[in-house]
């Protein structure tokens, strides 16, 4: 690549005209002059086909006023025309909402635009390559990440995001265009130098130092891979358990502790530690995973998440730097490759144990319908909307008779373990379960038959159809093996290779859905094989954006220090960088703290679902606390809703008691947050006790809110069609504006390229028509001073 969109397009250098003199160059020929055609000479072309090659594609890209098909014009271009109007009207609502220029715009002022002048030059000039991005890929089909940067991440931002992932990727590509002669050609080197990210294996010296063994455990779910991993686990003298979820640790941690193991419960929020006992075992969540403890084994469970676009660097890290003796993996099939090829590069020892299903998978001929009478005891109905949870739980316990579990989430995880007992034991009356995707993690869960409510969700940006692998996940749940709730009943004493689920049922595991339409798409994606996985996710780590941070003025953005950071990163083959996206929001929300760039990191990683109504505020406080150093007792910070728990909920009709559930959720998701700063911030935060008290409190209430709701069988049939409507509009959207994308995107996104340079939780509801319980914005607190506080209030 020898032009990037930085740099001006020379159409006389056009790939046709090169190609030309390429080949005369070759022939050994001389080409012969053009001859002038004059105005009445009879040789002059007649049509646009009979120009010569290069003409054609001269006048193609010089042509700014063609916007519509012509027979000459390809149907594709049409369509990325389409998207050229819509990312221009994209940069045009994003420059109403960063605001006209004024001299004291610290934004403008910290990227170097000091005059109304510079600032409309500059725009014209983004506006300008942002043209001739969309050029390149609708006349010369130039639209691969090396070729056309701006226009890949444009495509993979609308792709995974709509509009919303369009307008971020516009407004990150704005900013390091603006910077692009800001920074002489030795800072750029030291840019590139700080953002090799080539060797993550580096990162970790002392683990480099052992010689380890990775058992790589893969198979099928139901198969008893982690099951033979744990048992490496227990019969270890010191070990690490690391999962993805909360409630898997706290499974684990409870399963050791019935076994009588000291253990230790690690997870971002809480830390229980034996206080009797020096050496313990540690069951944690994958972020969490000790890297400076020595231990004989140590056991990384759902391993082919160190893909995931979100949290695949977690995984990553653990695998990469986690000082164990043996290192036991369990995850599918398709990370078997990589793994290996991971241990090379280690100089490790990998052995590869493979697994199949202990009883067979079925996908039935026929879904179950609308009619709750047609469930068997032991189904798991799945559903991705947490207010459709509590619908269905309501119309399964009234159509039946019987009691109904539920499984989210984002439900606390005493929550969660006690309904998944409740649904385990066989000696009770609650026969049925309604789950999100969250048991697709690895929760266990003694499921006969997974019956699918819709094989298309709402993610958070699109709706969409499940993938292959969610599927196999998800469906893979019936018939299990065995579950941490059978170790917690019998402890030492039977801990053989019985299948409790198998006996009791008599019958391998089934999976269905509600409609024939979505069983069609549910069978087909279980006779289909997930492809490989190509490559481990990683972030920057915390030292290298401390240090690229130094680098830049105290008024630049954060979020414009990670966008450039990923922009330079250089990574080898085997890893791909995870999604900055949650990083840049929550970079965004902290401008205009006076928060040094180690704190700013901190906040980075930290567990905040800016997408619910509220948590924004609450990051803000939080934030202005760690500033002020002050401010950090639970009851005087006045963003988090403590008023929810006066609230009586028998008093409140079930509308309002739906709406309720949210508020005490947003509660919980603060509280859950004060816990993870009081570990990282003890002088700052000193509520801990408090917080662990409110947040058992809040865990009550949310659990009597459960037993409220009602069920339309009619409004839930139409909810599923519409769900499948909007995904197929969503689908048929992306390919109306960008055609059929051959090239696969990966799983993570690079940056825009250099300019100047040659060559992870279910929805809360489901559609916006449905967010009817938002919170009230709070007042800020008055002692800030008024130039922070015009910052801080703004949403």
């Amino acid at each position: 690549m020898n032009a990037l969109l930085g740099q001006a397009w020379k159409c006389p250098r056009s790939a046709v005209l090169v190609t030309r003199r390429w080949r005369v160059k070759s022939t050994g020929t001389k080409p012969q002059p053009k001859k002038f055609a004059g105005r009445g000479s009879n040789s002059a072309p007649k049509s646009f086909d009979e120009l010569q090659p290069d003409e054609q594609l001269r006048r193609r890209l010089h042509d700014r006023e063609r916007r519509t098909a012509t027979p000459e014009v390809p149907a594709l271009r049409q369509k990325y025309d389409e998207f050229y109007d819509l990312t221009k009207n994209r940069l045009k609502h994003l420059l109403w909402e960063m605001g006209k220029w004024d001299p004291q715009h610290r934004e403008y002022k910290a990227f170097g635009i000091h005059t109304l002048e510079s600032y409309i030059q500059e725009i014209s000039l983004f506006k300008d390559a942002l043209r001739k991005s969309f050029h390149l890929a609708s006349a010369l089909g130039m639209t691969a990440r090396t070729d056309n940067p701006l226009f890949w991440n444009l495509r993979a931002a609308f792709i995974k995001g709509d509009s919303t992932g369009l307008t971020k990727e516009l407004r990150y590509a704005l900013e390091t265009f603006l910077m692009r002669k800001k920074f002489s050609k030795f800072a750029t080197e030291l840019h590139l130098d700080i953002a090799d990210l080539r060797f993550p294996h580096e990162w970790f010296p002392a683990t480099r130092q052992l010689q380890r063994t990775i058992h790589l455990h893969v198979g099928p779910t139901n198969s008893g891979k982690t099951y033979n991993a744990l048992k490496a686990l227990e019969n270890a003298k010191s070990g690490i358990y690391a999962g993805p979820l909360r409630l898997l640790a706290h499974e684990i941690y409870t399963r050791f502790k019935a076994k009588g193991k000291a253990c230790a419960l690690i997870t971002g929020e809480e830390q229980r530690i034996p206080d009797d006992a020096d050496m313990f075992f540690r069951s944690c969540t994958v972020e969490m995973t000790p890297l400076n403890w020595k231990v004989d084994v140590a056991v990384i469970d759902e391993i082919q998440m160190i893909a995931d676009e979100s949290r695949g660097w977690a995984w990553t890290q653990a695998v990469l730097g986690c000082q164990a003796k043996e290192l036991h993996l369990c995850g599918e099939e398709r990370v078997v490759d990589l793994i290996q090829e991971l241990a090379a590069r280690l100089g490790d020892k990998c052995i590869v144990h493979r697994y199949q299903r202990l009883n067979p998978l079925v996908p039935m001929e026929e879904a179950i319908g609308p009619n709750f009478t047609n469930l068997q005891k032991g189904d798991a109905v799945i559903s991705f909307s947490r207010v459709n949870l509590h619908s269905l739980k309501a119309g399964i316990e009234e159509a039946t008779g019987r009691k109904c579990a539920i499984v989210y989430g984002s439900l606390p995880p005493e929550t969660r373990a006690a309904q998944a007992a409740l649904f385990n034991d066989p000696n009770n009356e609650y026969d049925f379960l309604v789950a999100s995707d969250a048991i697709g993690m690895g929760l266990n869960l003694e499921i006969k038959r997974v019956v699918f409510e819709s094989a298309f969700k709402f993610d958070g940006m699109t709706h969409r159809q499940l993938s292959i692998p969610e599927v196999k996940q998800i469906g893979g749940r019936a018939g299990r093996y065995r579950t941490a709730n059978d170790a917690v009943r019998h402890g030492k004493d039977q801990d053989s290779a019985s299948t409790p689920a198998l006996s009791k049922w008599g019958a391998p595991g089934f999976v269905t859905a509600m409609d024939d339409q979505d069983l069609e798409v549910i069978r087909k994606n279980l006779q289909k094989d997930a492809k490989p996985i190509a490559a481990a996710g990683v972030l920057p780590p915390s030292h290298v954006i401390e240090r690229f941070g130094t680098l830049f003025s105290p008024d630049v953005p954060l979020a414009f220090i990670l966008s450039r950071l990923r922009e330079m990163a250089r990574l080898s083959s085997s890893f791909t960088m995870c999604s900055f996206s949650e990083h840049l929001e929550i970079a965004d929300v902290l401008k205009g703290f006076d928060l040094s760039i180690y704190d700013r990191s901190v906040l980075l990683t930290a567990p905040v679902a800016l997408r619910d109504k509220g948590q924004k505020d609450i990051l803000k406080a939080f934030a202005w606390s760690i500033a002020n150093l002050s401010g950090g007792h639970l009851l005087e910070i006045p963003e988090i809703d403590l008023e929810a728990l006066d609230v009586d909920t028998a008093q409140l009709s079930s509308a309002k008691r739906k709406d309720h559930l949210v508020r005490l959720e947003g509660l919980h998701k603060a509280i859950t947050l004060y816990l993870w700063l009081s570990y990282r911030y003890r002088g700052v935060f000193t509520s801990q006790k408090l917080a662990f008290h409110v947040k058992s409190l809040v865990e009550d209430k949310i659990t009597g809110c459960l037993e409220a709701t009602d069920y339309a069988a009619d409004k839930q049939q139409r909810r599923r069609e519409t769900l499948r409507h909007q995904a197929k509009l969503h689908s048929k959207k992306e390919e109306q504006l960008l055609g059929e994308v051959v090239e696969e995107l990966p799983v993570a996104e690079g940056g825009p390229g250099l300019w100047v340079e040659e060559g992870h939780e279910e929805p809360l509801y489901r559609e916006e028509n449905e967010v009817n319980a938002a919170l009230p914005v709070r007042v800020r607190r008055v002692s800030l001073n008024e130039s922070t506080k015009s910052r801080v209030s703004q949403e």
